[in-house]
């Protein structure tokens, strides 16, 4: 059996854009953890049985939406800090770059995104912590490139 090509938390990252043209992308000082969540929304529809209209019917499901969020958590970074808030305070959606760096590809989405939630926290004699969500907001378009020999 063949072992899976696994990649370390540090090849997958999540980039924050400034409004440079081009966008210049960096990933935020601070984070040690990142998850993304890709959703599907879908429409239910009963479909009934054409022979046995008494039978019980099995539900349908048609594709009605796709999303992405992003939550990540870390320590207060005093280099990233005022790019989270900045993020939070904007009223328009940030451009955001999410790559996952295989040895032979990379999966790269971009798009917009809004900062949904930030939470910071501290407990006495240790560090503080940075807690953030993001959402979505339109297509986020997915790339694959080939890894350069």
């Amino acid at each position: 059996m063949a072992k899976a090509t696994t990649i370390k938390g540090g090849k997958f990252r999540v980039l924050i854009g400034n409004d440079a043209t081009p966008i210049v992308y960096a990933a935020p000082c601070g984070f040690t953890q990142r998850s993304i969540t890709l959703n599907k929304g879908l429409e239910e529809v009963n479909v009934p049985d054409c022979d046995d209209p008494d039978a019980i019917d099995w539900v349908g499901r048609d594709a009605t939406s796709l999303s992405m969020s992003i939550s990540g958590e870390g320590v207060l970074a005093s280099e990233s800090v005022e790019t989270w808030l900045d993020a939070f305070e904007s009223i328009d959606a940030i451009p955001v770059k999410v790559e996952w760096e295989f040895p032979a590809k990379t999966i790269t989405w971009t798009g917009s995104m809004h900062l949904e939630s930030v939470e910071a926290g501290a407990a006495n004699a240790g560090r503080a912590t940075l807690n953030v969500s993001m959402q979505s907001d339109g297509e986020m378009v997915r790339t694959v490139t080939p890894a350069t020999p």
